[in-house]
């Protein structure tokens, strides 16, 4: 269903509310120095204490995205302790991603002993038995970017966990765990998929944030 442009063009839309949502996006992704920037070219200035943590969970994200799981993982339990303890998902995706990286280094053998001592423990329940399934079984292959889990090797896996990890040390420290333009994204996206499921009673297409994006 199309909205026509004439219903919303001349809707106001506040300065500050624009400048709020690049700053949160700003923010969210630790993007230090153009926040700075940013802020200071409307007259804002970020704390020292807000660019410092931003600044750590950075490294920390990157640590995560570039495969130095362990020192992501430390880090996390000096900036956020217990945060890992308490989301034993979480924790358990950083260990395996982890796993994958000596995988990938064909250390098979320091990978088999990381297993036993790490992700062995997770067995134990139900959930994760067939998570650990598909990891183990990338031992078994010469290549395993070859194998059917290949999608465990990829950039974008460790950028699920990274993006994962970074939302979760941003909850724990009582902030959004998404930026305000996601949450406007989700939420317009939702309005007009409910919008269009009526529509499409009467042969309207169904929506798409892409093409609309796109518009």
């Amino acid at each position: 269903m199309d909205i026509d442009p004439q219903q919303y063009e001349d809707i106001a839309v506040n300065d500050n509310d624009v400048h709020s949502i690049v700053m949160s996006y700003l923010a969210h992704n630790c993007f230090t120095d153009t926040l700075e920037s940013f802020s200071a070219s409307i007259g804002m200035k970020q704390t020292a204490n807000h660019l410092e943590d931003m600044e750590k969970r950075k490294r920390i994200y990157h640590l995560a995205l570039e495969g130095s799981v362990l020192k992501a993982i430390e880090l996390t339990e000096q900036f956020a302790p217990d945060l890992l303890e308490k989301n034993k998902d979480l924790h358990f995706d950083l260990l395996s991603l982890h796993f994958v990286g000596l995988v990938c280094s064909r250390k098979c053998t320091e990978a088999l002993e990381f297993a036993q001592a790490k992700l062995a423990p997770f067995g134990k329940v139900q959930k994760y038995v067939e998570k650990l399934e598909d990891f183990m079984a990338l031992l078994a292959y010469n290549e395993p970017e070859k194998s059917p889990m290949f999608h465990l090797l990829s950039l974008e896996y460790r950028q699920q966990v990274a993006d994962s990890l970074n939302r979760a040390i941003l909850a724990n420290s009582n902030l959004p765990s998404y930026s305000a333009v996601e949450r406007l994204m989700q939420q317009t996206t939702v309005v007009r998929q409910c919008l269009s499921q009526e529509s499409s009673k009467e042969g309207h297409p169904p929506f798409s944030l892409k093409d609309f994006l796109k518009s």
